[in-house]
């Protein structure tokens, strides 16, 4: 199982590295295609049709279309794709009543924006920011980073539960130690990579801010994945990636993680400047 997982993991990084790289369209086409399938995923986990259904296909459409403007830039018509989603998916509601309920609707639209657009953040920052190409590893460095730092922090000081209901084995020792870890990561990166920044200021304490904020808010993504599969009795969302499940189990930390840095190099950025 270790080296499964050691091997699916490689593999999984090398196509990010790839693709974050890159850029563009690649960017944008694979963040869509893991974006459908983390929402049939979750569609599968929590609704009782399996996400193959009318509302369902429907919202893997309306993120297809939502992915358009983000591809191109045109950030005036992301909130429009958000109601048109919304509009699209109680026209359904209301036509086929009384087939589905209004849980299922609220469902597949919370899984068009938990997954589809706060994963599109990901491709907002590497295009569309000052330095873009560097702040989009602070995701990386967030979500991953502080979870491999925090796991290894609660397993030499962990004494006291942070989740004992939720997640018995992770611990304050460790979340403290997952912050602080990705904040020295964040840092130590700026360091390297501050040179051929463009940003004004003090690039290593920015990055080491956004990392800890970052981390903070990867874990509560970690947490409600967990407590959404907790919620359905199921185990894991998939068995796409082996040894780590489906793409929710191992994108629920950067997906939450994504807008948050998104946002906030951005406030950092204009401040700096």
């Amino acid at each position: 199982m270790f080296v499964t997982r050691l091997v699916s993991g490689i593999v999984l990084l090398a196509v990010m590295l790839l693709t974050i790289i890159r850029g563009g369209a690649l960017l944008c086409a694979f963040l869509l295609a893991i974006s459908l399938i983390g929402m049939f995923e979750l569609q599968r986990a929590a609704g009782k049709r399996g996400g193959k259904d009318a509302l369902s296909i429907a919202s893997y459409l309306c993120a297809a279309v939502y992915y358009v403007p983000v591809f191109l830039g045109e950030e005036t018509f992301l909130m429009g794709g958000v109601a048109l989603t919304l509009i699209v998916l109680l026209v359904i509601y209301v036509l086929r009543y009384p087939e589905y309920r209004a849980e299922e609707v609220m469902c597949a639209f919370f899984g068009f924006v938990y997954v589809a657009v706060c994963l599109s953040y990901i491709y907002q920052t590497r295009m569309y920011l000052t330095d873009g190409a560097y702040a989009v590893w602070l995701i990386v460095i967030c979500s991953w980073g502080c979870d491999t730092l925090a796991y290894c922090a609660g397993r030499l000081f962990g004494r006291h539960r942070m989740a004992p209901v939720l997640s018995p084995k992770k611990t304050v020792e460790g979340a403290v130690g997952g912050v602080a870890g990705a904040a020295l990561i964040g840092g130590i990166y700026a360091i390297f990579a501050g040179s051929r920044m463009e940003m004004t200021g003090s690039p290593v304490i920015s990055y080491a801010v956004l990392c800890a904020c970052g981390a903070l808010v990867s874990m509560v993504g970690d947490l409600a994945a967990s407590a959404i599969k907790r919620n359905h009795d199921v185990k894991d969302y998939g068995n796409l990636i082996p040894g780590h499940g489906g793409i929710l189990d191992r994108y629920d930390s950067v997906i939450i993680t994504a807008p948050i840095i998104f946002f906030l190099a951005r406030l950092f950025a204009r401040m700096a400047g």
